[in-house]
């Protein structure tokens, strides 16, 4: 067996079952907080674009996708990031959703034959990133989010670290943190890149759940764009998962340096990740409309809206920036994350997960201690349910 396997940590909802394997919860009708998966329906025009594309299954399908799938994508991405253009030929991929890209990109870039290769993670983090790293022969290295706006420090990072790192990932929106990076962010991390030669891969699959309709997240295409480069050692991947609501469809792409996708397509081939005809089909249909995306980010609205306050009462939460999550600090009750989320489960049958299992210990420190992620992914009136019952289990500790 691959020995690199044995690096790999548990999942966080391994993690979590584990902790709830001795726990009877209370007889209430359960309420889940916990995985990030979209709860809202899928369209029905993008279920219908799918049925109607099974005729297309007698042939193996392109590693690089349709023509025009590729068009899709490149027309989305000029409207969505005002650029002035996106090759559709070279400058982006179709792939089987963000996760699986995210990985594969990894076995892609890094040359592990390079003695000390590191791969750069934020922490909190996305544990895909660190996965691939192991399993591509180098080493993860994480830069903490700082509690006051959930923004890593990369100044904290030595230049001999940035000398031996080949890759680095960032997600904007964050998960669990929900923060978006900024203009300047970016130059900060464009400038490393073009010192230290390493690729940034930007993970944007919540970059459709935002809050203000005139003031989208900035995407990593976008602000090489603003910044006036090109987009040289740079990818950004997203999905339809939560853009809208097809998590099963696993369609996404990835998109930016032709050269650095030229070299994907070339693993890629190997690898066998071809989109079937019927996905390809479906995602044309759901990237060229805008319509059920406006609808999508009003439900999430309200329920930020709904909830957030209620939660503010007991606990120290406020809103994202960005994405479906709420990152809520939870020690000032007198518990950790992990005591927290057992007793809640315990008391009132609602799961929201421990932000330790989304972070690895920097320095004896875990930044992902203390906090819980709440995912608020289901229909509004569950949402607001389950926060009344968090709301009741915090003021029960306060009264003790």
């Amino acid at each position: 067996m691959n020995p690199l396997l044995n690096q790999l940590q548990p999942y966080p909802f391994e993690k979590l079952r584990r902790l709830f394997a001795h726990i009877m919860p209370a007889l209430l009708r359960p309420i889940s907080f916990g995985m990030g998966e979209p709860k809202h329906p899928t369209p029905q025009f993008i279920k219908d674009a799918f049925i109607n594309a099974v005729s297309g299954l007698a042939h193996y399908p392109s590693t690089v996708g349709s023509a025009e799938l590729r068009q899709a994508l490149a027309a989305w991405l000029q409207a969505r990031y005002q650029l002035p253009t996106v090759d559709e030929a070279t400058q982006v991929l179709p792939v089987a959703g963000s996760r699986e890209a995210l990985f594969a990109l990894a076995q892609t870039v890094v040359n592990s034959s390079r003695p000390g290769a590191l791969v750069v993670c934020p922490n909190p983090f996305y544990q895909i990133y660190e996965g691939a790293a192991l399993l591509a022969g180098a080493r993860p290295y994480f830069v903490s989010a700082q509690a006051q706006n959930f923004a890593c420090d990369y100044n904290t990072v030595p230049s001999e670290v940035w000398a031996r790192v080949q890759l680095l990932y960032v997600c904007t929106p964050g998960n669990p943190t929900g923060a978006v990076l900024r203009l300047e962010d970016w130059r900060q991390l464009f400038a490393l890149s073009e010192r230290y030669g390493f690729v940034i891969a930007s993970d944007e699959c919540y970059s459709e759940i935002y809050f203000d309709e005139a003031k989208p997240p900035l995407g990593g295409l976008q602000a090489a764009h603003l910044l006036g480069r090109g987009f040289e050692r740079l990818l950004v991947l997203s999905s339809l998962s939560k853009r809208s609501n097809a998590p099963g469809l696993r369609a996404g792409f990835a998109a930016g340096d032709a050269a650095l996708l030229k070299q994907f397509i070339q693993y890629r081939t190997y690898h066998g990740s071809a989109l079937s005809p019927v996905v390809q089909a479906a995602s044309i249909a759901a990237w060229s409309d805008e319509a059920h995306v406006r609808a999508n980010r009003t439900q999430y609205r309200r329920k930020f809206e709904a909830v957030t306050p209620l939660l503010a009462e007991v606990l120290d939460v406020r809103m994202p920036d960005a994405g479906f999550y709420l990152w809520a600090r939870v020690d000032g009750l007198g518990m950790d994350d992990t005591e927290f989320a057992q007793r809640l489960f315990a008391e009132y049958n609602v799961t929201v997960l421990p932000g330790s299992y989304l972070a690895r210990d920097v320095g004896a420190v875990n930044p992902g201690r203390n906090y819980v992620r709440i995912a608020l992914v289901a229909e509004l009136d569950e949402c607001v349910a389950g926060a009344q019952r968090m709301v009741a289990f915090c003021q029960g500790l306060k009264r003790i």
